[in-house]
């Protein structure tokens, strides 16, 4: 059975709050899961202690069983120190899109042109 440590949600409409759960990864996201490891309420500051509470041991257990934390839960573990941090690499999440490196390709093109414009008269003027 492969083991997710992952979040389920609650909480009302435009108010989350999720449980930290073990859970069979094949089960839904609010679904069934095998323990509460703890809460994360991201409405709360960044720096209340209140914020993310989770039973490390617990936590632990089950990563030492082989379950798999998702990623916004591994990040949670790097913070409190149960987890190595791991080095994230997305060269691809600076780069513009599309449109806007047509938009780009279009705006240095109409610069050249005014720039080839003011030179021509200035040729022009010299060579008289």
């Amino acid at each position: 059975m492969a083991m997710k440590i992952r979040l389920a949600r609650g909480g009302s409409k435009k108010r989350p709050f999720y449980r930290i759960v073990a859970a069979d990864s094949r089960m839904p996201r609010d679904g069934r899961f095998i323990e509460k490891l703890g809460t994360y309420n991201p409405l709360l500051p960044k720096d209340s202690e209140d914020r993310v509470k989770m039973d490390v041991e617990r936590v632990q257990h089950w990563l030492d069983q082989g379950a798999q934390p998702t990623d916004r839960i591994a990040r949670m573990l790097e913070a409190s120190g149960v987890r190595a941090k791991t080095e994230r690499n997305n060269p691809k999440k600076g780069t513009p899109g599309k449109k806007a490196q047509e938009l780009a390709d279009a705006k240095a093109a109409k610069a050249a042109e005014a720039a080839e414009a003011a030179n021509a008269p200035a040729e022009e003027a010299s060579a008289e």
